[in-house]
């Protein structure tokens, strides 16, 4: 290929299309668990965090609510790929060679938001939320009715792999994918580029901005303990039972297990077989759905 800037032009909308399909194809989980939350500069504050309303009789005047705010922060990050092509292997037609390795930046961009969701899930009893607490942990504080501070936990021990109850059924969930920047595929093909230059090497790569952060730890229940129906059954009841400030219910529905590979079986069959290990009616069957999720190997 004659090296000019048309075809310089061409061979980059080819890779980008390749790109393209690749990340348009490949599979996310992220998604599932988190939700997108736009960002308009380098950190976003999220004093909602934490607030709980709830309605009254209106007898006389409205009553307004004063709200606990919480300074939660989540600082963008900037997350970048890049790739080398060698001069020569242009201008001898050899570039093809290099689509998989482009399709693999698709497929790498599209699910790098489940790297970091999922890790941060993983880290979820060593890293704090709005509350200062770990986002799993067995005392978040709460205000009872009598005025006094308890303690609610939304983490059960163990020894084995980790897995997770979600409640997905709420505009807000358990965790936030913030978004500043999306994927974008850029060249730097330019004869005058100063590698092109040195080292006859044209660059493509993709980069964005992003992070991720704990939303409500009320929506979102740990457990060590051998996943079972013992287990899965106490995890729902401390889930369904938990209670805001001043004793009130909190209508928290588990709907979503989270379980790594080696706990697929396991899940499938509490959540999808007609009868329990002992032969009698599984009465948990339906009861959320389940995702096995190999960022969680």
């Amino acid at each position: 290929m004659e090296i000019n800037r048309a075809n310089l032009r061409a061979l980059f909308t080819g890779y980008n299309t390749v790109f393209q399909q690749a990340f348009d194809g490949a599979p996310s989980d992220w998604n599932k668990v988190a939700m997108p939350v736009p960002s308009t500069t380098s950190q976003e504050v999220y004093p909602w965090l934490g607030q709980t309303t709830r309605f009254r009789e209106w007898i006389g005047d409205r009553v307004i609510q004063n709200l606990t705010t919480h300074d939660f922060t989540i600082k963008n990050k900037t997350f970048e790929n890049t790739v080398g092509v060698d001069r020569e292997a242009i201008s001898d037609d050899t570039y093809g060679v290099y689509k998989p390795v482009i399709a693999q930046m698709g497929l790498d961009a599209k699910q790098h938001p489940d790297e970091l969701v999922f890790n941060l899930l993983k880290q979820g009893t060593t890293k704090t939320c709005y509350d200062g607490q770990y986002f799993f942990d067995t005392d978040h504080p709460v205000l009872l009715e009598n005025g006094q501070v308890g303690s609610v936990s939304n983490f059960q021990a163990g020894t084995g792999p980790t897995w997770y109850l979600l409640d997905m059924t709420r505009v807000v969930k358990p965790i936030i994918l913030q978004q500043r920047k999306p994927y974008s595929f850029v060249p730097m093909d330019q004869e005058t580029d100063e590698v092109v230059f040195s080292a006859k090497t044209y660059r493509y790569g993709v980069d964005a901005r992003c992070n991720v952060g704990f939303a409500l730890w009320q929506l979102a229940y740990a457990s060590n303990a051998e996943l079972n129906e013992d287990s899965y059954q106490a995890a729902r009841e401390a889930m369904t039972g938990m209670k805001g400030d001043n004793g009130r219910p909190l209508g928290i529905r588990p709907s979503l297990l989270v379980v790594p590979p080696m706990y697929e079986g396991v899940g499938r069959k509490i959540l999808h077989a007609d009868a329990n290990n002992y032969g009698a009616t599984n009465i948990w069957k339906g009861s959320a759905d389940l995702l096995s999720t190999p960022w969680l190997a």
